[in-house]
């Protein structure tokens, strides 16, 4: 999904001006006539998420520097642009004092706003990103520290803030790297358990014999190499809450343990004499469907009933693409700063292929792709060459060699150029294309082969925006997933075929 930009401006003619102009850079736009109607479109419980805005800082009622005032007193982060006829240097002063990212004076031209908008949500992304790993390392993840504006994930959303108002067990579903072990921690730093420990324990890494020491403890003595006391994770997490992660790999033996401790609230050290209470709350994780795990005979079907009392699944990165171009904004923020690197951003042509990809690996091989990027780019953009899965899919794509390309990107000479749709500059995009109908046999090629490539140039034209792709297309953006997936199983590098484990 695109960002989104607040304009605020009493001139109609001018907010139409702007409006055009950071259309044409590819954002959304909200438009407003005053101050006032600008801090409740910020405000309002149901608002959507704004990005940046661009305020005009005389207006009648609440001016620019009243909003800018108001914005400070209400903790908001939102970056602000600021723009006035008057460029007096008391203006730029006062405005940047009040907590404005840029200046910039009527009337704007499109690269200069262009700009101002690139640096400001790019500050802004960065700012999220070391928010986001210091609540991380003090152990204060909350839901907003979580980037996604898909449908799908607002109703994973909803239902996870939902459980943390209480001690209810959540059991959470979903592939490798879909961010579970992040929805854990949001859900315990925003309960009222935040300030006591928050203890994750990957049950897959844990070899079978010792499964039961790390979780419940063992006396000194109690085995061969048991030299001192260990407590157990329970009884770290007193209190506070227990991350189960790859719970579906529990032996059956520590399942038996753990469904005890789990119906009594009291766990039993290896060795030990007498059980010790513990006050925990449970939240699991799994990449497997559970109840497949408890049909095989693998996992015990009274335990799953107790640690799916409330599931949540976290759909694969492939089903929310609109999530990409802001997860990439954020990656790119954080390595660019991490690494020293001054790249502006990533071309158009390198963003729509990146939302094509399937990503079996789901957010992790994102983010380490972007990492990758940073480290081994030479230039100071990001490109299809330093992605090296989507120059795979575009050589996929291309055929054999001496055969002719599909589709055929037309240059339009009267077509604008255009910036980025997703947050940073990019080269122009072909303005139309040309569609190959039949083979080189002179037969009619099949009509889902051309869809596709009807679809992929739609994903280019529109920077990867699926929501504009959907709309353009009128075709709703689960059916327009479903046949990215159905295309992209065919093609052995699109990496579809493969899932998670």
């Amino acid at each position: 999904m695109t960002a989104t930009i607040l304009i605020a401006d009493d001139d109609a003619v001018q907010r139409r001006l702007v409006e055009n102009m950071v259309q044409r850079c590819g954002y959304g736009t909200i438009l407003v006539d005053s101050g006032d109607a600008a801090i409740a479109a910020l405000t309002a419980p149901d608002a959507p998420v704004i990005d940046a805005i661009v305020l005009d800082l005389v207006m009648p009622g609440l001016d620019g520097m009243g909003v800018l005032s108001k914005i400070r007193e209400t903790g908001l982060n939102t970056p602000v642009i600021v723009q006035t006829a008057h460029g007096g240097i008391d203006n730029v002063v006062s405005a940047m004092r009040a907590g404005a990212h840029d200046f910039v004076v009527k009337p704007v031209g499109i690269e200069r706003l262009q700009v101002s908008l690139r640096n400001a949500l790019n500050a802004s992304a960065l700012k999220v990103e070391l928010q986001r790993i210091r609540h991380s390392r003090e152990g204060r993840l909350s839901f907003a520290d979580i980037i996604t504006r898909n449908e799908t994930m607002t109703g994973v959303m909803k239902a996870a803030k939902k459980a943390a108002s209480s001690s209810i067990p959540v059991l959470i579903e979903g592939e490798s790297g879909v961010g579970k072990e992040l929805f854990a921690r949001a859900i315990h730093g925003t309960s009222e358990r935040s300030a006591k420990p928050f203890v994750a324990v990957n049950c897959g890494a844990i070899p079978d014999n010792l499964v039961e020491s790390i979780l419940f403890g063992h006396e000194k003595g109690s085995f061969t190499g048991a030299t001192e006391r260990h407590t157990g994770k329970f009884v770290e997490a007193h209190g506070g809450t227990l991350f189960l992660d790859e719970v579906s790999e529990l032996p059956l033996a520590a399942q038996v343990k753990l469904l005890r401790a789990l119906q009594e609230g009291a766990v039993e050290a290896v060795g030990g004499r007498k059980p010790v209470k513990v006050d925990v709350r449970i939240i699991s994780a799994t990449n497997r469907r559970l109840l497949d795990r408890v049909k095989a005979g693998q996992f015990r079907e009274d335990l799953f009933y107790r640690l799916h009392v409330l599931p949540l699944t976290i759909p694969p990165l492939r089903m929310r693409r609109d999530d990409i171009p802001n997860l990439l904004r954020h990656f790119l923020a954080r390595f660019c700063a991490e690494e020293n690197r001054a790249i502006s951003g990533i071309s158009g042509e390198a963003m729509a292929g990146l939302v094509q990809l399937a990503w079996p690996g789901n957010i992790r091989q994102l983010e380490n792709a972007v990492y990758r990027a940073v480290v081994m780019s030479e230039a100071d953009q990001l490109d299809v060459a330093d992605f090296p899965l989507v120059g795979a899919q575009s050589a996929a794509e291309a055929g054999p060699i001496g055969e002719p390309l599909i589709m055929e990107p037309a240059l339009h000479p009267a077509a604008p150029a255009m910036v980025s749709g997703n947050e940073i500059p990019i080269a122009p995009l072909p303005a139309a294309g040309s569609l190959l109908m039949l083979t080189n046999d002179g037969e009619m090629r099949p009509l889902e082969e051309m869809e596709a490539e009807i679809i992929r140039f739609a994903i280019a034209h529109y920077r990867g925006q699926m929501s504009e792709v959907a709309r353009r297309l009128k075709i709703g953006r689960s059916p327009l997933y479903r046949k990215l997936d159905e295309a992209a199983a065919k093609d052995p590098l699109s990496g579809s075929s493969s899932e998670a484990g």
